[in-house]
């Protein structure tokens, strides 16, 4: 098994893939970066003050003054409203200068769409590719079963699923050190909330450093990073293009990035793993796409549907004719 996974890794960084992948979070991360100096930059000149109470009245009244034109983003927004002002109450900061809170905030926002599609590039022709230049034919010639070699590819994905978290990581905090500075580690930040009928509940809040809130995070991220490569195996197994294997799995992510804002009405909709994406924003109190929505709803839907596709991977994988 060592001797498969360590060919199938010779494989995959023969092809460069790590490099690809990390010269786009690269890329991105200066981007944000960037972006998120001038948003800072704008605020600060339009209110007159650095003062971080100042700046988050400004966008509490931002915010008031977008509720009746949020349409259904309104339930969301008055959520986060009430948490701005829950921070401002309480006198913490949400938004600590520093690399931290950067990290914080793009892990956030890319572990429903931008992390998924990294891991898409990886695992969407972990099977097809070989098909298609006829190599898999030669990999069956060993004297090794069906189930040793695929189940050595899907121990080399979840390798490389980490593996690239290790790297979206060091070069998340190492840009954002280089940007921000390395200060807010041990902020303190506000977890716990829920919401329910558009209402803030703080029953449960608690204060935690910001290191185990961004630990939190990661973990999360990577779970939902699995379970994406995981699907996108199960397609590399079923479709022999890897193009159309991909372009399945690409409009099933932004397809559930349309329906996270717009089945609030559809409760099945809740089975769908692509609306089970954004778990992190449970960690930070945001609204779930259908009312009664929780983590751990979440995270066993998302499990399920991973299982459900390894299964079906290693089931048709061991009847197939290869051809």
């Amino acid at each position: 098994m060592y001797s498969l996974i360590s060919n199938e890794m010779t494989k995959l960084i023969g092809r460069r893939k790590f490099i690809m992948v990390g010269l786009i979070i690269a890329v991105l991360l200066c981007l944000f970066a960037y972006a998120q100096t001038k948003q800072s930059e704008s605020i600060r000149e339009r209110i007159g003050t650095s003062d971080w109470r100042q700046e988050l009245q400004q966008q509490i009244i931002d915010g008031q003054n977008r509720l009746s034109n949020a349409g259904p983003w309104r339930e969301q927004l008055q959520i986060r409203l009430q948490q701005m002002q829950y921070y401002l109450d309480h006198d913490i900061n949400p938004s600590q200068p520093g690399a931290p809170t950067f990290i914080r905030g793009f892990l956030e926002n890319s572990t429903e769409l931008f992390l998924p599609l990294l891991i898409m590039m990886v695992a969407a022709d972990m099977v097809s590719s070989e098909r298609s230049l006829g190599t898999i034919k030669l990999l069956l010639t060993r004297p090794v079963s069906r189930f040793r070699v695929l189940l050595s590819k899907y121990l080399t994905l979840v390798l490389s699923v980490s593996m690239i978290m290790l790297i979206y990581g060091f070069l998340t905090f190492a840009i954002s050190a280089i940007m921000f500075g390395n200060d807010g580690w041990t902020a303190p930040v506000l977890t716990g909330f829920s919401s329910q009928g558009g209402e803030l509940d703080i029953s449960a809040v608690r204060l935690i450093p910001q290191w185990q809130y961004i630990l939190h995070e990661f973990g999360l991220a990577w779970y939902v990073s699995l379970v994406i490569g995981t699907l996108s195996f199960m397609l590399s197994v079923l479709i022999r293009s890897t193009a159309a294997g991909m372009g399945v799995m690409i409009a099933c992510l932004i397809s559930g990035a349309i329906l996270s804002n717009m089945v609030s009405s559809w409760e099945s909709a809740k089975y769908l793993f692509m609306v089970n994406l954004g778990v992190i924003g449970y960690l930070e109190g945001s609204s779930p796409p259908v009312e009664g929505m929780t983590l751990s709803f979440s995270l066993l839907v998302l499990l399920v549907w991973a299982i459900a596709g390894l299964i079906t991977a290693f089931a048709v994988f061991m009847k197939k004719d290869v051809y």
